[in-house]
């Protein structure tokens, strides 16, 4: 059997994804509680389906960047999702700015799981290199994933594009131009 890497890379980069998705899952949490939900965007009809949100909240909100960056991925392969839920874990610590877990209002995250969300974005990325994958963590991606509901319930979705091409797509990216008047 002869296979052509061009032909398989695809559904290689979609079976290494699967392990940077464990890697974010095994990654050290507060306290052990697990709040993190992960989900992998790897079918086009979908990456086509995020880019539009982006594009649609570029519009909304003023931030033209959002619209670059939903041409960004679709030059990847998949997009990772990594988002937690609110569960405040009791600590009482502050680091939300509030007295008290009690005392922090229900839309303000709790710190902690924010923290967990970027220790599973930095496992997932270490593997990622490990398998010298092409990627790019994205506030732009996940904040918009959030309008599609993959992740139920969580709120900081944060994104990872990924791909493998013979340049990392996802740097060296310059905006896109406006078109002349």
């Amino acid at each position: 059997m002869i296979e052509n890497e061009r032909l398989i890379r695809h559904n290689a980069v979609v079976e290494m994804a699967h392990q940077m998705m464990i890697a974010a899952r095994t990654a050290p949490k507060g306290k052990g509680v697990d709040v993190i939900e992960i989900a992998l965007v790897s079918e086009r009809a979908d990456l086509e389906t995020l880019a539009e949100a982006m594009r649609r909240r570029a519009d909304e909100s003023g931030m033209k960047f959002l619209i670059r960056d939903a041409e960004n991925i679709l030059s990847g392969e998949a997009v990772l999702l990594i988002g937690t839920r609110s569960e405040p874990l009791g600590l009482n610590c502050a680091y939300c700015g509030f007295e008290s877990c009690v005392a922090k209002p229900q839309q303000v995250p709790c710190a902690i799981n924010s923290v967990d969300v970027g220790i599973a974005l930095g496992a997932a990325c270490s593997k990622a290199a490990d398998l010298r994958l092409d990627t790019r963590v994205m506030f732009s991606a996940g904040w918009c994933s959030q309008s599609l509901n993959w992740l139920p319930d969580c709120h900081q979705t944060i994104a990872i594009a990924i791909g493998a091409a013979s340049k990392n797509p996802f740097f060296d990216r310059k905006p896109k131009e406006e078109p002349q008047k």
